[in-house]
């Protein structure tokens, strides 16, 4: 363990203990959330409402001292309110422009797929180029950028199913559940009162954030686990080679996203764990978040009550993480 690995996870730790201060339990959304901070990598969050999605999301931009907008996205939404628009001067007969709230370090965007195909193609643009365009000019979004989306899985009217070219632009898909009876008792005792104040103290600078993961790129990976990602891969397209007999419930599976985004993870994980060389276990920890969105399953598999993590479980458990 090299003295950069553990100054990061001392540093983690202190994220992680700022934002217990109101966050009850949760820890592997935490965890997760600055996963994809050390690996630059968007977040989509699927959870009924009311288990703290969007609290968390605001006491980790707090944590981390970066500038922080939320939008509520709504079916009238317009591209515009979100990354700006030209704004006329009739003093000097010109237009300038007038960035809007994508322009920040960490945008929050509320119930994402309340929003049009339009704003949705706007914030594809954004969260792929790392730009935005305003008439003929083109602005590059201040570094780090990361899009941390929510979206409820139990409501259906009134939302748009999003795109599946954007549901791949997002590193980790995850699924938020309810807190147990114990962390609950705790949650209404805190928040049980007419005003509650969100007070974080920034423990990371974002200097600091660029420094880690130069750290986390020079985390050693081996290449027979690179081998071994690219085979789990190969299996959500092509599950009969491994034996599995599952086509059936496969409409079609990862893209080379996948890949990247394995081994960025893996090497992030073995980061958090005070590693400074990645393990077979970094993979397949992080394997489900990366991979749920982008195997996508068929009708049959929805009739039969299949999910992509149920899929997911069973390649796991037949890729050979060495190959014979």
């Amino acid at each position: 363990m090299t003295t950069q690995s553990t100054e990061t996870s001392e540093k983690l730790n202190q994220i992680k203990s700022e934002i217990a201060k109101h966050v009850v339990g949760q820890q592997p959304l935490i965890d997760r959330l600055m996963l994809a901070l050390l690996c630059n990598g968007h977040v989509l969050l699927e959870g009924v409402p009311g288990i703290a999605k969007t609290l968390t999301v605001n006491c980790l931009a707090k944590a981390i001292d970066a500038d922080f907008s939320r939008i509520q996205f709504t079916p009238d939404l317009l591209p515009g309110d979100l990354t700006g628009t030209l704004v006329y001067d009739p003093r000097h007969h010109v237009f300038t422009p007038e960035k809007g709230p994508v322009f920040a370090n960490l945008l929050l965007a509320d119930e994402i797929n309340r929003a049009p195909a339009k704003v949705q193609s706007a914030l594809l643009e954004a969260m792929q180029e790392k730009q935005v365009t305003l008439g003929k000019e083109t602005f590059d979004l201040p570094s780090p950028f990361l899009v941390l989306a929510t979206q409820n899985p139990i409501e259906q009217e009134g939302t748009y199913a999003l795109p599946e070219a954007q549901v791949d632009r997002f590193m980790f898909k995850l699924k938020v559940g309810y807190p147990s009876m114990d962390e609950e008792l705790v949650i209404m005792q805190r928040m049980a009162k007419t005003r509650s104040e969100v007070n974080i103290q920034p423990v990371l600078s974002l200097d600091e954030l660029m420094q880690m993961r130069s750290t986390l790129d020079a985390t050693f990976l081996d290449e027979k686990i690179e081998r071994y990602i690219i085979r789990l891969v190969d299996c959500t397209r092509h599950p009969a080679k491994y034996g599995l007999d599952i086509e059936r419930y496969v409409r079609f599976g990862a893209s080379p996203r996948a890949s990247i985004y394995l081994s960025l993870a893996a090497r992030g994980n073995a980061m958090m764990q005070r590693r400074d060389y990645t393990v077979p276990q970094d993979v397949k920890d992080v394997a489900h978040d990366v991979l749920r969105h982008r195997l996508a399953i068929s009708y049959r598999a929805e009739a039969e009550s299949i999910t992509s993590d149920d899929l997911l479980d069973q390649m796991l458990s037949t890729v050979p993480v060495v190959e014979s």
